[in-house]
């Protein structure tokens, strides 16, 4: 039998067969979107268990190695600006790549912060990935 090592398994002790696929261990992670761009609001930061959210110059990030998948972040965000990563909408998907390489990049942050004075400007603003500072 040929195991696809990008699946997660675990035995199943009601078969001959000694392996079964596993989907739900399979790691998913939150992942922050365009909504946080220009508001960065840290709301989130301050529920985190794990302390996996990283501070960029005007949005967060999520590292994916370090998400534990909890769900305590989602309901704090004041923009909507995270997801859980297999229900991400479909034009936030290049976040999923983007929050892994930038958690990499930028500082880990463990604390709330202040929001950016304008941050209220940019609560209902859509489509603000060219906004993004690096």
């Amino acid at each position: 039998m040929a195991l696809d090592q990008n699946l997660d398994y675990c035995l199943d002790s009601s078969k001959s067969v000694l392996l079964i696929e596993c989907p739900f261990l399979i790691d998913m992670a939150f992942i922050v979107v365009d909504s946080c761009i220009k508001c960065k609001l840290t709301d989130c930061v301050e529920v985190c268990p794990v302390d996996c959210f990283y501070e960029g110059p005007n949005m967060l990030a999520i590292n994916p190695d370090e998400c534990i998948d909890c769900a305590l972040c989602e309901p704090e965000c004041p923009v909507d600006a995270i997801y859980s990563e297999d229900e991400i909408p479909e034009d936030q998907i290049p976040f999923i790549e983007l929050n892994a390489e930038l958690c990499m990049e930028w500082p880990n942050i463990t604390e709330q912060k202040e929001p950016p004075e304008d941050a209220d400007e940019w609560r209902e603003v859509k489509n603000k990935f060219k906004y993004l500072e690096r």
